[in-house]
C-alpha cells in the first residue's frame, strides 16, 4: 500500500476495511489480507472541486474501487442538468458502475462527473481484488449487488422530487436515510437519529431548487422538530441531524394542503 509519507501494512488495511467499509465489514480479516497481499493498495486524499473521474464513458473502465474511510461527501453530477445524482459518505464506496464486474457492464447513462465535495480519504482497491472477492466470497458478492440496488433506489427518490419544495427536500432526505441505514453506517445511537454532512448547496442541486427555498424548507422542518441544523466555519461543517426520520415519510408523500408549516401554497 502507498500513502505518500505514511505507509501501512496489509494487515493494518485489512483491519481498517473490516471495521469501516460496508463491503468488507465482518468478513474475516485474514481472508481480506490474503486477497490484498499480492496487490498494491493506494491511500489517497481527494480534494474538493477536483474531478476524480467521469462515469459512464463507453467502454472506459476504472482500474480500482474507491472505499471512503473519512471525510467527504463525494458526489456524482449528471452532465446534462448538472444535477447531483449520488452522494457517498464514509463507510460506503463508489466506482462500481464503472468497473467491468457484475452489473457494471450493463450500467449506462450520461457521462457524469464524480468529485469530492469536501476533502475525502479513500482506499483504492485494485480491480483484480474486486474480481477475486466477487467470484469467491458470497458475502462480498451480495453486498456488491446491493450497491447497485441502492443507486437505483436513490435515483428513484430523486425522480419523485416534485416541484413542491417540502416534498422535494424530504425525498432527498429519505433517500439518504435509506442508503445510510442499508449500509449499516447509521443511525447514530447517542442521540438517536441521522447525522448528514449536507450543505444547502448539495440539497439545492439534487432537488433542483434555489438556495433560498431550501433554507426556508429546512427552517420549517426544524420548527416542526423533524431535524436540526449544525453549522460551523472552522472545518466547513454544514450538517443536519434528522431527529424524526419517520415523520419525514408524511412530508415525502404529502400534497400541498398537508404541510401546515410551509407558508407558500
Amino acid at each position: 500500500m502507498s500513502r505518500g509519507d505514511s505507509p501501512a501494512t496489509t494487515l493494518d488495511m485489512a483491519q481498517v476495511l473490516a471495521e469501516q467499509s460496508f463491503l468488507f465489514r465482518s468478513i474475516d480479516r485474514e481472508n481480506i489480507r490474503q486477497y490484498l497481499e499480492s496487490e498494491t493498495l493506494v491511500f489517497e486524499k481527494l480534494y474538493s472541486n477536483r474531478p476524480i473521474y467521469t462515469a459512464f464513458r463507453p467502454e472506459t473502465w476504472l482500474d480500482a474501487l474507491y472505499v471512503i474511510v473519512d471525510g467527504g461527501p463525494v458526489i456524482m453530477r449528471s452532465t446534462p442538468l448538472d444535477r447531483v445524482i449520488a452522494i457517498y459518505y464514509p463507510g460506503g464506496c463508489f466506482g462500481v458502475r464503472s468497473l467491468p464486474v457484475s452489473f457494471g457492464t450493463m450500467a449506462h447513462g450520461f457521462p457524469s462527473l464524480v468529485e469530492a465535495y469536501k476533502t475525502t480519504d479513500v482506499v483504492k482497491i485494485p480491480l483484480a481484488v474486486v474480481e477475486r472477492m466477487y467470484e469467491n466470497d458470497e458475502t462480498f458478492r451480495q453486498r456488491y449487488h446491493l450497491l447497485f440496488e441502492l443507486r437505483e433506489k436513490f435515483q428513484y427518490h430523486l425522480l419523485n422530487c416534485s416541484t413542491y419544495p417540502p416534498q422535494a427536500v424530504a425525498s432527498l432526505l429519505r433517500a439518504l436515510i435509506y442508503q445510510e441505514r442499508s449500509l449499516g453506517s447509521q443511525p447514530q445511537k447517542e442521540p438517536q437519529g441521522y447525522r448528514l454532512d449536507l450543505p444547502v448547496d448539495l440539497i439545492a442541486r439534487a432537488c433542483q431548487l434555489n438556495h433560498r427555498t431550501v433554507e426556508q424548507v429546512l427552517k420549517g422542518m426544524t420548527k416542526a422538530n423533524y431535524l436540526s441544523q449544525i453549522k460551523g466555519t472552522d472545518h466547513g461543517v454544514d450538517e443536519i441531524f434528522i431527529t424524526d426520520p419517520e415523520a419525514l415519510k408524511e412530508v415525502y408523500g404529502a400534497t400541498r394542503d398537508k404541510v401546515p408549516w410551509w407558508p407558500l401554497k
